[in-house]
């Protein structure tokens, strides 16, 4: 226990992270970060001990991703610190604010062959939008407000700090710094407001495009508005799930990721006028969607967009999103589509949205992707947080499975990075206390992060994690098969899950039927008020290849 009269670096980390309203800190100790952790046993967040550092960050990503304020993940030296580079290039690719805190060699050892020592800024800088060492401890607070503030200001992503051990074990003569006011980002000119107002009038089928930034609850709050008076058409990115209320579903025409085949790019397509939101091309790229070059870009955002030949706005709208939307409502009031235009609408409904291309009798013993979403849809709650991992699972959930609530349906659509789901989970069921936590994955990528299952017993999480198994790294087998014939890479030997739940103190169940997984996730879903439970269900992919079928001529698909 640290002396109660003496100040150590660890202590000023310590506090910054309690000035900072901190609620967790995720990760794994060691000798160089030790002083940190013991220091946590006496005040400041809540230590949630990790199996592996890359799963702490991806559950400090997830509070980021949840919250919008830095989730923040603490490591040793050395492959403490490189197992964190997975989990800082997916939140920092996917928009999610992160503060990550190592420990580093003493100083004294930094340049010398010494055990654990390495650069670790250098590492971490191409990863991160902020990588510093801290050779003075009476800057570590002052450091970390920095970190802190640059990890969720303007696109947010992770910050990293290296604290070399003699840092963290030096008194200080300062107090950490106190909490700081957001600065706060005016709305778009009057402008480029009444420029796009009037790009809107002139339409005849303007679309929104709502990508991660439209996802933050201010901005929701502000496009729900919108469109309850002004009904736009709707298409959401992957990470945009959930903006569209159940209330105005009538105004929601799809997603759009991976493959140009959905109705939304139809939409996009056949649009006069796209104002993307919150939009970031690391969600799918404007290759995809606006192929033919063809399409009227506006941009809303907080910072300017980044321009390539299929990405060329003739305006953008930067600063608060929520404040320039807010502006812009009174401005479009009023405003209906043409006639045309919601019969073509309709039409696309009719034909496209309610999807009747796939065959759902499966053989016995396996279930059907659409049978599953069908039995998850029915049992999940507009409050459920749903957390999805990297798989065929991931491109059926995110097409087929409808969600009403902003961040409760979760994806890594920008590096798509296996593993990510049942650590979200923790993180959700950590700040949704008082609801449940669905968490889906492959049996492939179930593995990458599996024995993060012992944290969520530990902890008594209401989690639900569903497996769909199919013995193979399907997502890739499957696009191998439309490429070149065949696969390659892909197969695996078979793992008994529902043993491997019970080894860890969880409880695990497999079904055969759809009827089998209907009358188990109810039960699950029961029975997590205890801890997790693991459900194993035997899919279906059969109609995996549909998934990709071009229904737009596309040279890059």
């Amino acid at each position: 226990m640290s002396d109660l009269n003496k100040n150590y670096g660890a202590d000023l980390i310590v506090d910054s992270l309690i000035n900072h309203d901190v609620k967790y800190a995720f990760g794994i100790p060691g000798a160089k970060i030790d002083r940190v952790f013991d220091t946590l046993e006496d005040k400041g967040p809540q230590l949630i001990v990790a199996r592996h550092e890359q799963n702490a960050a991806f559950m400090a990503q997830g509070i980021g991703r949840i919250t919008g304020e830095p989730g923040v993940v603490i490591t040793t030296s050395g492959p403490g610190v490189s197992n964190l580079a997975t989990g800082l290039v997916t939140a920092t690719d996917e928009g999610d604010p992160v503060l990550a805190i190592s420990g580093q060699v003493k100083r004294g050892d930094l340049h010398k062959r010494a055990h654990q020592s390495m650069n670790n800024v250098a590492m971490m800088d191409p990863v991160t939008k902020y990588s510093a060492e801290v050779h003075d401890a009476n800057t570590l607070s002052e450091t970390v407000a920095n970190a802190y503030r640059l990890a969720k200001s303007g696109k947010p992503g992770a910050s990293f700090i290296s604290v070399p051990q003699d840092v963290t074990d030096s008194q200080v003569s300062v107090k950490a710094i106190k909490p700081l006011t957001d600065p706060k980002l005016g709305s778009a000119s009057v402008a480029d407001i009444n420029y796009l107002a009037q790009a809107i009038r002139n339409a005849v089928l303007p679309v929104l495009l709502l990508g991660n930034g439209a996802s933050t609850k201010r901005v929701t709050d502000s496009i729900r508005r919108l469109l309850d008076s002004v009904k736009l058409p709707v298409v959401e990115t992957f990470q945009g799930a959930g903006v569209v209320s159940r209330d105005l579903e009538s105004t929601f025409f799809g997603r759009v990721g991976l493959f140009r085949n959905q109705p939304g790019d139809m939409l996009l397509k056949r649009a006069d006028l796209v104002i993307a939101i919150g939009y970031d091309p690391i969600e799918y790229e404007a290759r995809n969607w606006n192929a033919e070059i063809s399409a009227r870009i506006v941009v809303i955002d907080v910072a300017p967009a980044e321009i390539d030949t299929y990405f060329q706005p003739e305006r953008e709208l930067i600063g608060d999103i929520s404040d320039t939307l807010d502006l812009l409502l009174p401005a479009i009031n009023g405003y209906t589509l043409p006639k045309g235009s919601r019969d073509y609408l309709q039409g696309l409904r009719d034909n496209v949205v309610e999807d009747v291309k796939f065959d759902r009798h499966s053989e016995s013993g396996l279930v059907h992707p659409l049978d599953v979403i069908d039995v998850l849809q029915a049992n999940t709650k507009d409050d459920m947080t749903v957390t999805v991992d990297v798989g065929s699972h991931y491109i059926w959930m995110a097409r087929y499975f409808k969600s009403y609530e902003a961040r409760h349906l979760l994806f890594s659509n920008g590096m798509q990075t296996l593993g990510v789901a049942l650590p979200w989970a923790i993180s959700a069921a950590l700040v949704r206390p008082n609801s449940k936590v669905i968490s889906i994955s492959g049996d492939g990528g179930f593995l990458f992060s599996a024995q993060e299952l012992e944290t969520a017993v530990r902890l008594k999480l209401p989690i639900v994690h569903i497996i769909w198994n199919d013995g193979k790294y399907n997502m890739v087998e499957f696009q191998e098969e439309m490429k070149y014939g065949r696969s390659s890479g892909v197969d695996f030997g078979p793992v008994d899950f529902v043993k491997y739940a019970e080894s860890f103190g969880a409880k695990g169940y497999r079904v055969s039927t759809k009827e089998d997984f209907e009358a188990i996730l109810k039960q699950a879903l029961t029975e997590a008020t205890d801890g997790p439970v693991l459900i194993d269900v035997p899919i279906d992919y059969k109609d995996n290849i549909k998934l990709g079928e071009t229904i737009l001529p596309d040279e890059f698909y």
